[in-house]
């Protein structure tokens, strides 16, 4: 089993590509190498392929506030899990039931103007899991530049405590307190906890 993001970005007309891209490429670098593994195409649209589907929702969540933390952009998408049926050396050659689940709930986002939604073989898990990150989009879709700032910055650095992750960007203890509670930090993490336990149980 393996797991696919299909997703673009929102608003990249409005922002200078350089800016996005280059947050991007960084995220989709830090996971895999291109094109095996993540490519960009259609200017604004890319596929990320994560081997570990437990690792998928994180992985999004990040993507998502780095590039909420850039005023103006904002990013659709669609995390499919399934198996890899045909292995290529670019990933928008490969392909399974992971990407056909990615690509179609893709196109379901598009229809339902939503940001972000798993599609899978197991219809109880994928109907409960929507309904919570149908939810959580509520606040994710409305982070603040610092709230996305600050929740990349501590899924980056999980280990930290709030004063060292407030040392990073130069703000006090409190200030940090302050912006998880405000992003629903440790609310989105409990979800990132309960997808992995129910995956656990069907993988």
């Amino acid at each position: 089993m393996t797991s696919v993001i299909t997703g673009d970005i929102i608003h990249s007309q409005k922002v200078e590509p350089e800016i996005w891209l280059t947050v991007l490429k960084t995220e989709l670098n830090e996971i895999g190498e291109n094109p095996i593994n993540w490519d960009i195409f259609r200017g604004d649209s890319f596929q990320l392929e994560i081997s570990d589907p437990l690792e998928a929702l994180r992985t999004a969540i990040k993507i998502k506030a780095s590039l909420k933390a850039i005023k103006e952009i904002d990013v659709r998408m669609a995390i499919g899990i399934g198996e890899k049926s045909h292995h290529s050396n670019t990933i928008t050659e490969s392909n399974g039931s992971a990407f056909v689940y990615s690509g179609e709930q893709f196109e379901q986002l598009k229809k339902e103007r939503q940001n972000l939604a798993i599609s899978s073989p197991w219809t109880n898990f994928n109907r409960d899991m929507n309904l919570i990150l149908k939810l959580s989009l509520i606040i994710m879709d409305n982070w603040s530049i610092n709230s996305a700032v600050m929740v990349k910055i501590a899924m980056e650095n999980p280990d930290k405590s709030q004063k060292e992750l407030g040392e990073l960007i130069g703000i006090k203890q409190n200030s940090v307190s302050n912006r998880l509670k405000r992003a629903y930090f440790d609310e989105l993490i409990e979800i990132t906890n309960l997808y992995q336990t129910k995956l656990k149980e069907l993988l």
